[in-house]
C-alpha cells in the first residue's frame, strides 16, 4: 500500500509540474531576445503553456532567477562556464574548446539543478571594435595591434557594460593576456548597455569614445563599419549559446529537450548575424523575427 501510495504522489506531483507554465527568461542584447523567443514560440507551438519573461536582465540576473525557480529556461552561452563556476578554475585551454567547454558547464550545472541542452554551432565571444578609419590608420587587425598602440600613447576610449568591464574573464582578461591597463579615463560604462549602443558611441565619436564592446556574431559592426579586433591567444571562450533549463521542469516536460535540440541545431554564424541585424538595424521586434525564422524552418506552423 505505501509504494501505490508514494506512486501516486509522485504521479501526481509530476503532473502538476507538468501544468504549470514554463517561465522563460532572456538577457538584454538583441540576440538574446532573438533566442529567448524562439524559446517561447516553440514552447508554445508544442501546446504548452509559457510565461514571457524575457529582456529579464544581465548574466547575474537570470543566473539567480532560475537558480532561485523564478524562470525555468533561458539561453545562456558556455563560455559564462569560466564566470559561474570560479571554483572550477577552467583553464584558458578548456574555454577555448567548444566541446570540452561545453562538456564541463554542463556537468558542473547537473549539481545544481539544472541541464544545459545541446548549444548552437555558433561564437558570440566578447570583442573590442573599432571604426574602419581607426584600424586602417593605426594598422589594428588584432588585440595584440591594440596593445602597441596603446603603449605608444594612441588614442583610446571604449564604451561597454559594467559587466564587461568588472568580470573578471572579459575586459580584464583581455588585459592580462596583452599586456595594457586601460585607466578609467579609457572606459565610458554605461550601465544596462547593449552592443548596439556601445557600437552607435564608438561610430559617432560619443563622449570621445573610438572603441566598443561587441559580440562575435553583432549584425550591427558592418552597417556602422567597425572591425572587430581578433584575438590571438585566445583570451576569450568560446561562447556558444544554449538552452539551459530547470532539471525538474525538464523531468515534468521531456519533450523540450527535443524541440529546444532542433531549433537551436539550426542556427550558424552567419544566420545569427542576419538576425540580429534585423532587430538593431531595421528595428524589427524580437518577437518577429524569431516568429519568422521559425516558421521558415518549419518550426512553426
Amino acid at each position: 500500500m505505501f509504494r501505490v501510495l508514494t506512486l501516486l504522489t509522485t504521479l501526481a506531483l509530476t503532473t502538476a509540474a507538468a501544468a504549470q507554465p514554463i517561465v522563460v527568461g532572456s538577457k538584454l542584447d538583441p540576440e538574446a531576445q532573438i533566442l529567448g523567443q524562439m524559446i517561447v514560440l516553440t514552447l508554445r507551438g508544442a501546446g504548452l503553456q509559457v510565461t514571457d519573461k524575457t529582456n529579464l536582465g544581465d548574466t547575474g540576473v537570470n543566473r539567480k532567477a532560475i537558480q532561485a525557480g523564478e524562470i525555468d529556461v533561458y539561453p545562456e552561452y558556455t563560455g559564462n562556464a569560466v564566470y559561474l563556476f570560479p571554483k572550477a578554475k577552467i583553464t584558458a585551454k578548456q574555454a577555448g574548446s567548444p566541446g570540452t567547454i561545453y562538456g564541463l558547464a554542463r556537468q558542473l550545472d547537473l549539481k545544481n539543478g539544472i541541464t544545459w541542452l545541446k548549444p548552437a554551432s555558433v561564437n558570440n565571444t566578447w570583442v573590442i571594435a573599432v571604426p574602419q578609419s581607426l584600424a586602417s590608420s593605426a594598422k589594428l587587425s588584432s588585440v595584440s595591434d591594440l596593445a602597441r598602440y596603446l603603449k605608444s600613447g594612441g588614442k583610446f576610449k571604449i564604451a561597454g557594460s559594467p559587466e564587461f568591464f568588472n568580470r573578471p574573464d572579459t575586459m580584464p582578461a583581455f588585459e592580462a593576456a596583452y599586456g595594457f591597463k586601460l585607466s578609467a579615463a579609457q572606459k565610458l560604462v554605461l550601465a544596462g548597455a547593449t552592443p548596439p549602443q556601445t557600437q552607435q558611441a564608438a561610430a559617432g565619436g560619443t563622449s570621445g569614445v573610438n572603441a566598443a564592446m561587441a559580440y562575435g556574431t553583432d549584425g550591427t559592426l558592418a552597417a556602422l563599419k567597425l572591425v572587430a579586433l581578433k584575438d590571438p591567444k585566445g583570451a576569450q571562450a568560446v561562447y556558444q549559446p544554449a538552452p539551459i533549463i530547470r532539471s525538474g521542469t525538464l523531468k515534468a516536460n521531456p519533450q523540450i529537450e527535443g524541440l529546444l535540440n532542433k531549433v537551436f541545431a539550426s542556427l550558424n554564424q552567419a544566420t545569427l548575424q542576419g538576425l540580429n541585424a534585423q532587430v538593431a538595424l531595421e528595428g524589427r521586434t524580437a518577437q518577429d523575427v524569431a516568429q519568422a525564422y521559425l516558421k521558415s524552418k518549419g518550426f512553426l506552423k
